[in-house]
């Protein structure tokens, strides 16, 4: 129960403190602001259990900050103070609203990429070059690296294991190390890009760390894979697996697709670094350009099909005909409907509940320890480790509605330490709990465990390695 408390007193947000301090009221040792951490305590509690209950994560937050809330109306409504409740509400309302549609448009990019089967021509072409387990492993792990601040590290890490999970489907012992080192390379590849993880993006918006200066944070990234990589690739033997070879005909316009998401993130830029809006209003201007594009492959699909039915014919090409057959026009909103809808909840309910807590007033009795008392980069380095325990969103989201004063380079550090702590668990992180969904009772929490100290190697490396390059920024 301590355990909890402390996890539930980090985990508070944007306190509306300033400006109204007169009508701010200290809930923090009131039954109401008791009440509200049990509560938030049993609905994490729900959501760190969800692989064992097949409880989706968002219903027990999303009923958590309806409660949590309600208490802190009732409270508020009594004492003649509802309009600062409203204004705490509306603000977190308003920084979820920026987050969601922001993400909602990068999941939509992501989803076309895979209707058009670029991810599946890209497993495709390397279960075709013959590698051996060894060269697989770091393949995978070098490729979940680079794609991660792109694509995100989640959709990353499901695409490489389908990989192993073709390539060594006879070999538990195989899938249980790629798996790991999946997951520790595309934690680390998101930890310097806005567009890797929620928590780098958060930061971003919230412009404490420019685009650019994100890039600081590349060589303790990699050192933070490769120093746990290097020492598992030796228990790897370089042997040949057993691999069916399969075509694969990436559908039209799969490639333009991307040049159009990498435009998108440039005008997310632009629109961020140029006129100072939210990178948000230039996310939904790139999902016009899908949109766009969706029009012209659905007006040009009749030509399109009777090009390549006429060239399948010459050739007698029968399986060509048949996929020719079963072609579905591109449509964007059905992409729009794949998006992670439960990740998109789970995220409300997260922002709402430490909304809620921080209103009570945990937000002082947390950052005057952490970033007044401790050093911060103990502090710093305490939250990624926090994250490996608890999901990394509510751990930066309340880091950053803290507020504290630090230097570029302790910022720099949060973000890669709640980045890159998760790898520490499988349960840390997304990426690991979809993997040990996906590869069931091969990739398991305790075999991810097992390499967890030489995971903290690589932990512990990426600090001592950002403190000595990016030195010039603390």
């Amino acid at each position: 129960m301590k355990l909890f408390l402390g996890l539930m007193l980090l985990f508070s947000s944007n306190a509306l403190a300033s400006g109204s301090d007169a009508s701010f009221l200290d809930l923090t040792n009131s039954p109401v602001g008791y009440i509200s951490l049990i509560i938030f305590a049993a609905a994490y509690t729900l959501v760190m259990l969800e692989e064992q209950l097949h409880l989706r994560k968002s219903k027990p937050v999303l009923l958590a900050a309806g409660l949590i809330w309600l208490l802190i109306g009732f409270t508020y409504s009594s004492s003649g103070d509802i309009e600062v409740a409203k204004s705490a509400i509306e603000h977190n309302l308003l920084e979820y609203a920026e987050l969601m549609l922001f993400l909602l448009v990068a999941m939509t990019y992501i989803s076309a990429m895979e209707e058009r089967r670029l991810f599946d021509g890209l497993k495709a072409w390397i279960l075709g070059k013959g590698y051996d387990l060894r060269q697989l492993f770091w393949i995978t792990g070098i490729l979940s690296f680079f794609i991660s601040p792109i694509a995100d590290n989640l959709t990353t890490a499901l695409l490489m294991c389908t990989v192993v999970m073709k390539i060594g489907a006879d070999n538990p012992r195989f899938i249980n190390l790629a798996c790991v080192n999946i997951v520790v390379a595309a934690n680390a590849g998101g930890a310097f890009s806005p567009f890797g993880d929620i928590t780098t993006l958060m930061v971003w918006q919230a412009g404490i760390v420019s685009f650019a200066e994100f890039g600081s944070l590349f060589v303790p990234s990699v050192v933070n894979y490769l120093v746990p990589a290097f020492i598992m690739s030796m228990f790897v033997p370089k042997e040949q697996p057993n691999v069916v070879q399969e075509f694969v005909e990436i559908k039209r316009g799969a490639k333009r697709i991307v040049v159009l998401f990498l435009l998108t993130i440039v005008t997310a830029v632009g629109f961020h670094g140029l006129v100072h809006f939210p990178p948000v209003i230039g996310m939904m201007m790139g999902l016009a350009y899908l949109q766009f594009f969706g029009f012209y492959l659905r007006k040009t699909l009749p030509r399109s099909l009777a090009r390549k039915r006429a060239k399948a014919q010459a050739k007698q090409d029968e399986a060509a005909l048949k996929r020719l057959g079963s072609v579905v026009p591109f449509d964007v909103f059905r992409r729009v409907s794949h998006a992670e809808w439960d990740t998109l909840l789970f995220f409300y309910g997260v922002v709402m509940c430490v909304g809620g807590l921080s209103l009570i007033g945990y937000l002082s009795l947390v950052s005057n320890v952490m970033y007044l008392q401790w050093d911060p980069i103990w502090a710093n380095t305490i939250v990624g480790l926090l994250s490996a325990v608890v999901d990394n969103i509510p751990v930066m989201f309340a880091v950053l509605t803290m507020q504290p004063d630090m230097s570029l380079g302790n910022w720099l550090l949060v973000t890669l330490t709640a980045g890159v702590g998760g790898s520490l668990l499988s349960l840390g992180s997304a990426a690991g709990v979809a993997l040990m969904g996906q590869a069931r009772g091969m990739y398991t929490f305790f075999g991810h465990l097992k390499w967890a100290p030489v995971i903290l190697l690589g932990y512990i490396a990426s600090i001592f390695t950002h403190l000595f390059i990016n030195s010039a920024a603390f």
